[in-house]
């Protein structure tokens, strides 16, 4: 089994910022990626952003470059996400994800329960 647990949600006013962090336990890879996703309210999950297993590899939403970092804990099993200058249309359920394949946003296959981000206007 494969535990993705996600933590740092939360409100915040628009022009603001939260670090989502992102924990990985139980089934072992030799490699793998990991990512964020977001669900706003009636709408898709979206891709938000990636990393490879190094680290050296990042990919990002047009939507949040810029103002969106992701990176990975020294440990490899956590991962975090650094949002600044929120806008209320970042708004949304955001997921960590594990990618055992490659690093495109179909090739994830593992997933947490979300954590909510709220951005007030």
């Amino acid at each position: 089994q494969v535990q993705l647990v996600e933590s740092g949600g939360g409100l915040v006013q628009a022009g603001g910022s939260l670090r989502l962090s992102c924990a990985y336990s139980g089934r072992t890879f030799s490699t793998y990626h990991m990512g964020w996703f977001r669900q706003a309210p009636g709408k898709e999950r979206d891709f938000v952003a990636a990393i490879s297993w190094s680290g050296r590899t990042t990919h990002y939403a047009d939507s949040v470059k810029g103002r969106f970092t992701i990176s990975r804990g020294n440990a490899k099993n956590t991962m975090y996400l650094q949002m600044n200058s929120l806008k209320p249309e970042d708004t949304a359920v955001y997921y960590c994800a594990l990618s055992t394949q490659e690093l495109g946003p179909s090739d994830f296959n593992y997933w947490g329960q979300g954590t909510q981000v709220t951005v007030s206007s």
